[in-house]
């Protein structure tokens, strides 16, 4: 089977964005109305600023900040690793895996083309993936 690239799992897909000032309040509104679990910041030429997910706005709410007034901004983790377009599906599963990381942003020139998550990929390249890390398990 020949590997999918990040450029075909994301073909056509309009992932969800926000400006670094919108608020956790308004992250967390768009987040559940599109039902995802990560908000990519950028700027004003969709250059990738940081990645707010819902564990951001658990930590922030713990710490008992106000959601309606906290910019994203201030809790997202800023420069995250991405992958390109043209990175494969394995490429993509291994850094999810090795980093833990639920979500990775697909980017190219530095602006945003898409996302990704585990949830992203197909079986088979599931069972590629859980095939080729017991094997590397078994060989450490």
């Amino acid at each position: 089977m020949p590997q999918r690239t990040m450029g075909e799992i994301i073909r056509d897909q309009k992932p969800l964005t926000l400006p670094p000032a919108a608020t956790v309040s308004q992250a967390c509104a768009a987040m559940y109305a599109r039902k995802v679990g990560a908000v990519l910041v950028v700027d004003g030429e969709h250059h990738l600023l940081g990645i707010f997910t819902g564990r951001d706005a658990v930590r922030l709410l713990a710490e008992g900040a106000d959601a309606k007034k906290t910019p994203v901004e201030a809790v997202m983790t800023k420069n995250p690793t991405t992958l390109g377009p043209k990175a494969t599906a394995m490429d993509a599963l291994l850094l999810l895996n090795d980093a833990g990381f639920r979500h990775l942003p697909v980017v190219e020139g530095g602006r945003v083309v898409g996302i990704v998550s585990r949830y992203d990929f197909r079986a088979r390249e599931q069972a590629r993936f859980d095939d080729e890390t017991g094997f590397m398990e078994m060989m450490r």
